[in-house]
């Protein structure tokens, strides 16, 4: 059944595990990073924190060092018990570049990641 889903899914998902903070108006949270793709991601939920699906987030997702920080601006999608989804808004040129690598590196087939990148920009266009 997850090989369905992932086929029916216009970005691929990169399983990744590192330490992402999620940031706005009323303070900044520790999680983990489950997923992420080209159009969002998938955090676990965060201790002592309370959403609701459409809040909009800073996410700062640490890739190799710190200087590899891909700066997501995110709304909420769902929120379950243990995890909770997030839509991409915007991206940085410098973050995409990083995702880029990341996705690259992850799915081994270019023409893939060249596809999901022209969807991601005729979505947005």
């Amino acid at each position: 059944m997850k090989d369905t889903n992932q086929n029916m899914r216009r970005f691929s998902r990169i399983e990744f595990d590192t330490e992402v903070r999620l940031i706005n108006d009323k303070g900044l949270w520790k999680s983990k990073l489950i997923d992420i793709s080209l159009k969002g991601l998938l955090l676990t939920v965060p201790r002592i924190w309370e959403a609701e699906v459409g809040d909009h987030y800073l996410t700062e997702i640490f890739a190799d060092n710190e200087e590899a920080v891909i700066r997501m601006e995110v709304s909420i999608t769902h929120i379950g018990e243990m995890q909770v989804g997030f839509r991409c808004e915007h991206i940085d040129l410098d973050s995409v570049s990083h995702l880029r690598r990341l996705i690259e590196l992850n799915i081994g087939d270019p023409d893939i990641l060249y596809r999901e990148l022209s969807e991601l920009i005729s979505s947005n266009s």
